[in-house]
């Protein structure tokens, strides 16, 4: 891939955001980190990955209610 090609990737869009951890989480973070050989961006990354649809089902602060996650009916194909 080259240089005008990797500018266009949505990919590699590396944007510097600054986000603030409580000192003991991010030392956690930074230690799993120093184990698994990666960075902290990294890992953070990687979390997101894995907790981001349980974290979708949380209620908006917005949300009328509130109080508890909406239901969500499954999705069904019936052609009946």
């Amino acid at each position: 891939m080259t240089k005008v090609e990797l500018k266009n990737d949505p990919k590699s869009d590396k944007r510097k955001q600054s986000v603030y951890f409580p000192v003991d989480m991010l030392d956690e973070i930074q230690k799993e980190a120093l184990r698994q050989d990666r960075t902290v961006s990294w890992i953070v990354q990687r979390a997101w990955k894995i907790a981001r649809d349980e974290i979708l089902l949380y209620p908006s602060i917005n949300d009328p209610s509130g109080d508890e996650a909406p239901s969500i009916a499954p999705i069904t194909d019936d052609k009946d």
